[in-house]
């Protein structure tokens, strides 16, 4: 059995095709369960999703607008991306989730990117194994598949992972703005990547070998505290920073002239209130049952302070401790802390 499963997960072609085949095969069988059972596979959110396509493009005048769709909490790009799902037709309301699915293969080709690059150094088997993993995982697949556009952030993250390890510092920065504007979660990476980015690993002169040479005086001056802060601020974190953050603003200004306060009630300050009792795998699921039974009169409200701990955790001491010694470990660590210690906690998330 072991020589039969090899070939197909250490080869791209076979392993990719696997893959594929299971997302239609899921695909599939998702439109025949929707059909013939009132327990229907497609996710409610997908529903979401789909109607607040809709009500952006169904209509003509200026007020059409994706949140006219209530418990869209979402960028306005989300909506523009799903507009075929507004043809007529299954197969063209099935869109989004052929989009998603294709985000899930495109992250698993990432990973055997990443794992190949010049940081990790894997042979091609080796790596396609790994990427197995995830282009092979059920949940993976029925997530997408489902409707979830967690894919697409899936696939985002890869992709301004594998953009800092190849020293794409402008494109590292085009994805983290865009990151962070289609989902919130994707800034934890920022402190770990500019940790990471320091002279060594971004191929620039070493500290040693920068002051070979330099006056006693100036190599004393750099000791100092105001000295380790200048040679923190190098061109590639500076470069990183200014890339990431036009982007992002820009972004939010121009969906905020489309949709007003609208866009930023629903898809940022929405997170911070909220309250979600029936996703009981958070630590603060009895906190916050008691606080929606029973509101707070206190000017401090619980929901809005529990997003403290999962922010120190993931990051301050997590990029502090592990960004230099391993970015990609660091970042899944991030990840896990910050999905650990959320309000909501999904089983699929």
């Amino acid at each position: 059995m072991a020589s039969r499963v090899g070939p197909l997960i250490s080869r791209p072609f076979p392993l990719f095709a696997a893959a594929t085949i299971l997302r239609a095969t899921m695909l599939l069988y998702g439109l025949w369960q929707d059909a013939n059972s009132p327990l229907k596979y497609t996710d409610i959110d997908y529903m979401v999703f789909t109607d607040a396509a809709r009500f952006t493009f169904a209509s003509a005048s200026a007020s059409a607008s994706p949140y006219t769709r209530e418990t869209y909490r979402y960028t306005p790009l989300l909506a523009w991306l799903l507009y075929p799902t507004t043809w007529p037709g299954s197969f063209w309301f099935s869109f989004g989730k052929m989009l998603f699915a294709a985000a899930d293969l495109l992250a698993g080709y990432l990973i055997i990117r990443i794992l190949q690059g010049p940081v990790v150094c894997m042979s091609e088997d080796r790596a396609c194994k790994y990427a197995s993993i995830w282009l092979l995982n059920p949940m993976v697949a029925t997530i997408s598949t489902r409707g979830s556009s967690e894919g697409l952030l899936g696939v985002l993250v890869m992709a301004l992972l594998w953009a800092v390890l190849e020293k794409k510092v402008g494109l590292a920065g085009v994805l983290l703005g865009f990151g962070v504007h289609f989902k919130i979660y994707p800034f934890i990476y920022a402190p770990a990547i500019v940790w990471w980015m320091d002279a060594q690993q971004m191929g620039r002169k070493s500290d040693s070998q920068t002051q070979a040479g330099k006056p006693e005086q100036t190599i004393a001056q750099q000791t100092t505290s105001l000295g380790k802060v200048i040679a923190f601020v190098t061109p590639d974190r500076v470069l990183l920073a200014l890339v990431s953050l036009a982007t992002f603003l820009g972004l939010n200004l121009v969906m905020y002239a489309l949709y007003g306060m609208p866009f930023f009630t629903h898809t940022f300050l929405h997170h911070v209130t909220r309250i979600d009792h029936r996703h009981n795998f958070s630590p603060y699921n009895v906190l916050l049952y008691l606080t929606s039974a029973y509101p707070s009169s206190t000017l401090i409200k619980p929901e809005s302070v529990a997003f403290l701990p999962q922010l120190v955790l993931s990051t301050v001491l997590i990029p502090i401790v592990g960004a230099k010694r391993d970015l990609s470990t660091t970042m899944l660590a991030q990840t896990f802390a910050f999905v650990a210690f959320n309000k909501v906690c999904t089983s699929q998330v």
